[in-house]
């Protein structure tokens, strides 16, 4: 399975065009999306407009930018999935997330984000392989040293060290675009807003 993961596209529809070409050329199975798509919600049109005309599988979480509601709203508009506190699976691979952030307008308290990813992993815990999708880093992890303003997410954390998810999904921390580190077991990666391509 071939996967492109990214996030802060913050309403640029040249970004998100770039992206769903990168999708095409590579030939993806799914796309994913870690939130902040949109600027403090002022810019919803045509972010997964570039992606639906190419009938491209997307997931995707909301980000502290935009509400629940939006992302539900933009997912249906499109016929794509809002994985917030959701499940899915693909062949043998169970993907489950949690969006919004521990800061910010929209924000969710620790406890929540962990009972929001729980929710999801449930269904899936019976799979072989299993990615996790949030917008916020968890705490504890290089992600951290690149901003004073963001913390990392205990409840995320949490999340981790109890599923163990062979691979976790971020954005956020723009300064830190692209890092991986493994995380006991898992494999964490801030995909950040020019994308990732991941190989299962």
């Amino acid at each position: 399975m071939k996967i492109l993961a990214a996030g802060d596209i913050h309403g640029d529809t040249g970004l998100a065009e770039k992206l769903a070409k990168k999708a095409e050329d590579e030939q993806v199975d799914l796309v994913i999306l870690c939130g902040d798509l949109t600027f403090f919600e002022q810019s919803t049109d045509n972010i997964l407009g570039h992606f639906a005309k190419r009938e491209q599988k997307v997931l995707l979480v909301p980000g502290n930018h935009e509400t629940f509601a939006t992302a539900d709203f933009m997912a249906e508009l499109y016929g794509m999935k809002n994985i917030h506190g959701y499940s899915v699976k693909y062949n043998d691979i169970g993907l489950f997330g949690c969006g919004g952030a521990n800061i910010g307008m929209f924000q969710l308290d620790e406890d929540e984000i962990f009972e929001t990813l729980n929710k999801g992993f449930e269904k899936i815990r019976y799979l072989n392989k299993k990615i996790m999708v949030t917008h916020v880093h968890p705490t504890g992890t290089k992600m951290e040293k690149f901003t004073n303003i963001f913390p990392g997410s205990k409840g995320i954390r949490k999340a981790i060290d109890n599923f163990q998810p062979d691979i976790m999904l971020c954005s956020h921390v723009h300064e830190a675009e692209g890092i991986e580190e493994m995380v006991g077991n898992t494999k964490v990666i801030n995909v950040g807003k020019f994308g990732k391509i991941i190989e299962l």
